[in-house]
């Protein structure tokens, strides 16, 4: 049986844990400008990757055309952060939740990869949905706030609006998805997950 770990649940955990694991004079201050460029690009890509693993798994015209979105939207996001820290020549600066946030996030694409039909656009949306309100939260209550050069908190609080909207977004698509469900379940219908075949003949 597999278990599902939410994008959300990867980087929360990561966030909560960054402090710990920065040098003692890091964890009074908070990231820093380098530090938290680095997250916030890596929770693009992040989506970024998710949403093409949507593109190339879903046949539902809803889920596609939102994947769409969080391709183009996340993709441009980073674009713009990679020209402003090369134009104010600032490197962003690895660091554990960013190491964090991939390292798992490679791990939930192939969790991910087993699933097909309505089981994965459901469970793409909703992971969509908990994503997003956790990156909202990390931009408006930790990144945003440590933000010590002005483009910088400039940039992020673009993006945070921009993925409220996203949040907004997925909340609608995950409500119709789970109204079909229930009328088909109403008209008798029975829906069962349904995963790709490992290799090697195991079974689940």
């Amino acid at each position: 049986m597999i278990k599902h770990v939410t994008l959300a649940a990867v980087l929360a955990a990561a966030l909560s844990g960054a402090a710990a694991a920065q040098a003692p004079a890091a964890q009074a201050s908070g990231p820093t400008d380098p530090q938290i460029a680095h997250i916030a690009y890596t929770a693009g890509q992040i989506d970024v990757a998710a949403g093409k693993q949507a593109l190339a798994k879903s046949k539902n015209k809803q889920v596609r055309a939102f994947a769409q979105e969080m391709v183009r939207d996340h993709a441009a996001v980073n674009d713009q952060a990679l020209a402003l820290v090369g134009r104010l020549k600032v490197a962003p600066e690895a660091n554990p939740t960013s190491a964090a946030l991939s390292a798992q996030a490679a791990t939930k694409l192939q969790q991910m990869a087993k699933l097909k039909g309505s089981a994965f656009d459901r469970a793409y949306v909703q992971n969509e949905i908990a994503y997003h309100k956790v990156v909202n939260s990390a931009l408006s209550g930790t990144l945003i706030p440590n933000a010590d050069n002005a483009e910088l908190k400039g940039l992020l609080q673009t993006g945070l609006k921009l993925f409220q909207e996203h949040q907004l977004h997925a909340e609608q698509l995950g409500q119709a998805m789970g109204k079909k469900k229930r009328a088909s379940q109403d008209h008798g219908g029975h829906e069962r997950p349904t995963y790709d075949r490992p290799s090697g003949g195991e079974r689940y």
